[in-house]
């Protein structure tokens, strides 16, 4: 399933002038984008519309952006969109991918072709890019740790992968979605003979970069208003700094080591245990406090990240940290005030 590329003899961050990140207004994208230009790359990252400035004019306002970089047109369900992102770039980081859409009748359209046939879409554009040297997907810890034996195979690592009748039975549709998407991106790349490197973090966590909470985000904020009628997800599950995860990331893409999939991954809680650490700190606001009634999703598990330590990620900030620069970025948003 998983190719064993050789292992490269030069050092890619020296080799590399120039990458591509899909879904720029995302999450861990933003933080990419951010990073790269720190270290002085040339970065391109796509969008599904251009025209749409608003969006993503906080991209230029980064160090380094009006200088290096460039904002491409493309859309995950567009067959040969990419083309023009990756053509002459040395490094992919496919990043785009929905993370929270609502579970009805358009899950298929709305989640799992734009998880699964976005992917393959990339790699395509990849394939036909000779220029690209390594491509690195941002996978989750979702495509591992679903299994009906999950805490007998605890440390979960890197050789792991979800159930997908487990998945379906739980109505896990975003593991379900990235699960298949990660080895249908295996597959592809042996066929292609693509260098391809997957980071698979848990649950994100960490200060804002855009105006506004994307994706895991909107789960932190939602639970410190108390909305949803003051109900928590009856999950467990391993959550981790976004700063950790760009430097896995850029790891991941630079170290001639990498190969394989990589977990991202520092603290394993239940959101009981996020709720009440956020109340002990933050009693002023109406934080959550009645835990959902979904099953599946309470699974006891640790997950062994000896990988990516290996490879120079040796201390995870912790999940206090995490939650900290939040709760202060969303303060500092105006994104907490005039609570009841």
């Amino acid at each position: 399933m998983i190719s064993a590329f050789p292992k490269l003899s030069f050092n890619l961050a020296e080799k590399m002038s120039e990458v591509c990140v899909t879904g720029g207004t995302g999450f861990i994208a933003a933080y990419l984008v951010r990073n790269l230009l720190q270290k002085g790359y040339r970065v391109r990252t796509t969008v599904r519309n251009p025209d749409n400035v608003e969006k993503f004019s906080y991209l230029w306002d980064l160090p380094g952006a009006k200088e290096r970089l460039k904002i491409v047109r493309a859309d995950l369900l567009e067959e040969g969109s990419f083309d023009a992102a990756v053509e002459g770039v040395d490094g992919v980081f496919h990043t785009a991918s929905p993370v929270l859409v609502p579970y009805n009748e358009r899950l298929k359209e709305t989640l799992i072709d734009p998880c699964v046939k976005g992917t393959l879409n990339v790699l395509r554009s990849c394939s036909r890019s000779p220029s690209v040297k390594r491509v690195v997907i941002t996978s989750s810890c979702s495509s591992i740790r679903y299994d009906y034996n999950s805490p007998e195979r605890s440390p979960l690592d890197e050789s792991h992968w979800s159930n997908l009748d487990y998945c379906k039975k739980y109505n896990l549709w975003y593991a379900y979605a990235k699960t298949i998407a990660e080895k249908e991106a295996w597959k592809f790349a042996e066929e292609q003979g693509l260098n391809l490197v997957v980071v698979n973090p848990s649950f994100v966590i960490g200060p804002l970069l855009a105006p506004e909470p994307t994706s895991t985000l909107f789960v932190v904020l939602s639970i410190i208003k108390g909305e949803n009628n003051k109900v928590y997800p009856n999950s467990r599950m391993g959550f981790v700094h976004i700063d950790d995860v760009v430097e896995a990331h850029i790891l991941a893409m630079e170290a001639p080591s990498a190969s394989g999939r990589i977990i991202c991954s520092a603290d394993v809680a239940h959101w009981k245990e996020i709720v009440e650490m956020l109340k002990n700190k933050y009693p002023m606001y109406p934080i959550s406090d009645k835990c959902g009634a979904e099953e599946g999703n309470d699974v006891t598990h640790t997950m062994n990240t000896s990988k990516i330590k290996n490879l120079g990620l040796a201390n995870f900030k912790s999940l206090e940290q995490m939650l900290e620069d939040c709760v202060k970025s969303f303060e500092g948003r105006g994104l907490l005030q005039n609570l009841p």
